[in-house]
C-alpha cells in the first residue's frame, strides 16, 4: 500500500459525502415508512410512541446499514478504475 494521491484522496471524499446523504435519505424514507401511518389515523399516544421509537430504530439501523454498504463496495472497487 503506497501513497495516496490527491485524486484517490478526493475520490475517498466524495465517496463519504455520497455514502452519508444517501445514507440520511434512506433512513428518513424508512422513517416515514414506519411512521406515516401514525398522523393518518387517529391512534392512542402510546401506538404514536410506539411508531415512533420503531421508525428511529429502523432509521439508525438503514443509515448504518446503507453508510457500511456503499463504503465497503468502494474498498472493493479495482485499484485501476481509471482514476
Amino acid at each position: 500500500m503506497g501513497r495516496r494521491t490527491q485524486a484517490d484522496r478526493d475520490a475517498i471524499t466524495v465517496e463519504i459525502g455520497y455514502a452519508f446523504v444517501s445514507a440520511c435519505l434512506a433512513a428518513g424514507l424508512s422513517f416515514v415508512a414506519v411512521y406515516g401511518a401514525a398522523p393518518a389515523f387517529s391512534l392512542p399516544p402510546a401506538a404514536h410512541r410506539a411508531l415512533t421509537v420503531a421508525g428511529g430504530i429502523m432509521a439508525a439501523a438503514v443509515f448504518v446499514l446503507r453508510i457500511a454498504h456503499v463504503l465497503w463496495r468502494f474498498a472493493r472497487r479495482p485499484e485501476n478504475d481509471g482514476l
